[in-house]
């Protein structure tokens, strides 16, 4: 198998990241500011082949510069001479190489703070049209000591502590705060001006640019052979989908959805219908059987995915070998999911892993194309609404691969599912009906395998128990409870019991990730 996954071809900034949890928004940020970049992990032996960098920033991060364990900073970036930007423990292993000395402060600094910039600071190219008084966000224990003819102090806090450095003869600053975060008042002002007036890049990214670029690479890697695509309706896939159709021809993508049973109430009709209208080339294989059937007497979340996963695999290699002339498989894959699996970009450990269609190109022989792979999931909503795609689906919440099959603990029944289809469509009707549903980032309802007494009416009931599930997210990696109001909430258990035959108790699961994950399996 061969992988085709050219990068834009455009000049940008290199962040490394040494394991701060704001690393993301510092890429996601200058991003958003107009600035192509790309993450490498702290660890990288060397800078990204085929990319063309103007400067670096260097992320915060938990590590201690005197300790042994921690990352220190890489030989190729001292020889670069390139423009750097050192921030918080960036900042702290530029003051170490420079002969500075970081030591732990008698006072440490967590929050919001006010600092003040120096005659030298308000001059800077860096601090440039920013006040000389403004409130940052700090995140650390460590102070810094150096030779002011080395390293010159360009701000304090109100405490006294250095918050800006710059070197006195090369491009090499360093903040002791976080400009990536909302809670620093300028801080997009100081990444943009580090961006244009010291690193001297124009601004190069957004969804006509973006649209650009991946048109030209799908046309250079894909030439005139055939693309298959599996799809959910999902914003990922079905963005990936009218990209490629739009680079190529209807008859040159072909897109795949399988019908396993438990998506949601009409959504194989509805997603069908949905990416028909948008001009796709779109086959719906119906294989509901196979897969209630396999289930059957499964109860362990961990086998349930497997199944699933293998199922799903087989069903698309069949459809597969049927199809001739296919050179390419494609898939959406998203920047966030190449960081979290630690293959390019962030992370000194493997999050999650993503095999969206696990070891297919190896088994078919197919080349993987992902359109999207220095994407994030921003800029691909982006890129749909630039298309045309309607707000409603842009802003879909997510939806598990394997569907229903894991917000049901306990054996899969056919009855199960219907229960829980008609639950799911009260709670994210509701959600749309009162003007809550883009609020919220993921809305869930659970079926336990947990029956309780009832009345209704006159009538003794003894039936299940339903669990609502609404949280708010970034990126999935954290998700806070949705702060649902109690009439709401009262509203969907109400409408549940009377409409839902089976369901006799409404609970709502106020467990934020961690110590919870999302989805119940």
């Amino acid at each position: 198998m061969s992988t085709s996954n050219d990068r834009p071809m455009v000049p940008g900034l290199l962040v490394i990241d040494f394991g701060s949890q704001y690393t993301l928004l510092i890429a996601k940020k200058l991003r958003e500011l107009g600035f192509y970049n790309e993450l490498i992990d702290g660890f990288a032996k060397e800078p990204p082949k085929n990319f063309e960098f103007s400067g670096i920033i260097l992320s915060g991060g938990p590590d201690q510069v005197s300790s042994q364990e921690g990352r220190t900073l890489p030989s190729w970036v001292k020889e670069s001479k390139k423009p750097i930007l050192g921030i918080c423990y960036g900042m702290q292993l530029l003051v170490d190489h420079f002969g500075g000395v970081v030591k732990q402060g008698e006072q440490r600094e967590f929050g919001q703070e006010d600092i003040t910039w120096t005659q030298d600071g308000n001059e800077n190219k860096l601090f440039a049209q920013t006040p000389s008084k403004q409130t940052v966000w700090m995140s650390h224990g460590d102070h810094i000591e150096h030779d002011e003819s080395v390293l010159k102090s360009l701000a304090y806090t109100k405490n006294g502590v250095i918050a800006a450095i710059r070197h006195v003869s090369c491009e090499v600053y360093g903040l002791q705060f976080h400009p990536e975060v909302v809670h620093t008042q300028w801080g997009s002002s100081l990444l943009k001006n580090f961006a244009t007036n010291i690193c001297h890049l124009q601004e190069n990214w957004s969804s006509g640019c973006i649209l650009k670029q991946l048109d030209e690479a799908i046309k250079k890697n894909v030439g005139g052979e055939k693309v298959l695509l599996a799809v959910s309706g999902g914003v990922d896939s079905t963005v990936a989908a009218l990209v490629l159709t739009k680079a190529l021809s209807f008859d040159q993508v072909s897109c795949v959805l399988i019908d396993h049973g438990f998506m949601r109430k009409d959504e194989v009709s509805e997603v069908s219908q949905s990416l028909k209208n948008l001009g796709l080339n779109l086959e719906v294989l119906d294989e509901k059987e196979l897969f209630m059937g396999s289930l059957k007497g499964v109860d362990d979340p961990e086998e349930k995915r497997k199944i699933i996963g293998k199922l799903f695999v087989e069903s698309f290699e069949k459809f597969a070998k049927s199809q001739k002339n296919l050179k390419f498989l494609g898939q959406g894959t998203l920047y966030s999911d190449v960081i979290e699996s630690a293959g390019d970009g962030s992370g000194s450990k493997v999050i999650k892993s993503h095999h969206n269609v696990g070891g297919l190109p190896e088994r078919l022989n197919l080349k993987l194309i992902e359109p999207f792979r220095f994407l994030f999931k921003d800029e691909v909503r982006n890129i749909g609404l630039k298309l045309g795609l309607k707000k409603e689906l842009i802003e879909r919440h997510p939806f598990p691969g394997p569907g229903l099959a894991i917000r049901l603990p306990g054996q899969i029944t056919e009855e199960k599912i219907s229960i829980l289809q008609e639950a799911d469509k009260i709670f994210i009707d509701t959600l749309k009906e009162h003007g809550l549903y883009d609020s919220v980032w993921q809305a869930a309802v659970i079926l336990l395998p947990v029956k309780s007494v009832g009345v209704m009416g006159d009538n003794r009931t003894y039936q299940w128990t339903c669990v609502l599930r609404a949280v708010t997210s970034i990126d999935a990696m954290t998700a806070k409870v949705s702060e649902l109001p109690f009439s709401f909430l009262n509203s969907v258990s109400t409408k549940i019991v009377r409409k839902v035959d089976g369901i006799n108790r409404v609970l709502y699961d106020i467990t934020s990730k961690p110590p919870a994950t999302i989805e119940w399996e």
